[in-house]
């Protein structure tokens, strides 16, 4: 039987930030209660349409359009609107090829859509151009695990942990690919990773719940600690639901995996890794319920 803690998500109370958060607004669904979505920026809204009349109306260098459409692109994936994203991409790209940034875009989308192939083509690419491209490394590494590749994906992804030992989310990211190939190797890894993460980052506990350190109450007790705005609170859910998810789903209970995804996807936070996996975490929930 499911505890109260998993049927009832928690209540947010800003009590102790009132002066510095200003009130969250919150859509009740039953008992869950949470925050109101991240809202559309204007400002991004405007730059897109600065940026379409200077490349309609400006005689430009194929350089300097590439570079636009690259920001434009961006911005569209800030926004949430990724077919706009991916046809600047691919702009970019046609028009500078060696752009490695425009690539390591384009590969993001193409795990998205579940078309690994193109996915580590557009990786590759982006390390061919630039070997030191530090994010190619977790992005190819995700495309790899998400692709059913974990043998190759633990290569990437504790190289993107070792350069920054002090991230609890790479620390995570390298769990997730070599718990695929070995569940005690995997935790073993984890805890030695542990010892060099900062107790003052919030998502350490993250990295605790997995070792069985702290537990889930813990987690949602303390994800106000420290927070000092609204989005900086959306942005910190927008994470924590996604590994939440990715928690339950390790423990075999799909269905609450499957309720902090669209935790995850509620937040809007659309520029985030986490965001980005979070619906095709969804599927992969929903192909295997229909496989069993």
């Amino acid at each position: 039987m499911l505890s109260r803690l998993s049927l009832i998500f928690f209540v947010i109370v800003l009590s102790g930030c009132a002066q510095t958060v200003r009130e969250t607004k919150q859509t009740e669904m039953g008992n869950l209660l949470v925050p109101e979505p991240a809202p559309v920026s204007m400002r991004s809204q405007v730059a897109i349409a600065r940026f379409g009349q200077i490349l309609k109306n400006v005689d430009l260098t194929d350089d300097d359009k590439a570079q636009l459409h690259f920001q434009r692109g961006m911005l569209y994936d800030s926004v949430g609107l990724g077919g706009l994203a991916q046809f600047d991409y691919n702009r970019a790209i046609s028009l500078k090829p060696d752009m490695a940034e425009a690539h390591n875009s384009l590969g993001v989308h193409m795990v998205q859509q579940e078309k690994f192939s193109q996915a580590y083509e557009a990786f590759d690419s982006t390390l061919d151009i630039d070997p030191e491209y530090d994010f190619a490394f977790l992005n190819r590494g995700i495309a790899l695990y998400y692709g059913g590749r974990p043998d190759l994906a633990i290569t990437d992804l504790a190289a993107f942990a070792d350069r920054a030992p002090e991230d609890p989310f790479r620390v995570l990211w390298a769990y997730f690919a070599e718990r695929e190939l070995s569940s005690e190797s995997a935790i073993a890894n984890m805890a030695e990773r542990r010892e060099a993460l900062p107790e003052s980052h919030w998502a350490t506990i993250l990295v605790d719940l997995f070792l069985g350190i702290k537990n889930e109450s813990q987690l949602l007790n303390m994800l106000l600690s420290g927070v000092k705005s609204e989005k900086e609170l959306t942005d910190r859910l927008c994470e924590a639901y996604f590994y939440l998810g990715k928690y339950h789903e390790e423990k075999q209970q799909p269905g609450i995996a499957s309720n902090y995804f669209k935790f995850t996807l509620s937040t809007n936070v659309f520029e985030y890794v986490e965001h980005r996996y979070a619906r095709l975490e969804l599927q992969r929930l929903r192909q295997a319920s229909a496989k069993d």
